[in-house]
């Protein structure tokens, strides 16, 4: 990945920027020697928000069949909806 300095002069940031579009590079910004923040290819994003997805399913299962073992019950979500008229 590469490692622009944000200290450098304020075309750095446009050209690391078009490497990402063109190239499809990863590009971490520093600043004061730390990673701050990243620039990655739109098809990054979706790939990481799609893992979060699944993390995040994974986890509800998870927790539900923890309740439900616990011989507590769930409630759907239509059901709270309707109660609160929602």
């Amino acid at each position: 990945m590469a490692r622009p300095a944000t200290q450098k002069r304020p075309e750095t940031f446009s050209h690391s920027l078009s490497r990402v579009i063109t190239k499809r590079e990863r590009v971490v910004v520093h600043r004061r020697g730390k990673a701050v923040a990243a620039l990655v290819p739109l098809e990054d994003l979706a790939l990481l928000e799609e893992l979060e997805d699944q993390k995040d399913l994974e986890d509800y299962r998870a927790a539900k069949e923890e309740w439900e073992r616990d011989g507590r019950k769930t409630v759907p979500w239509a059901k709270i909806k309707a109660d609160l008229g929602l």
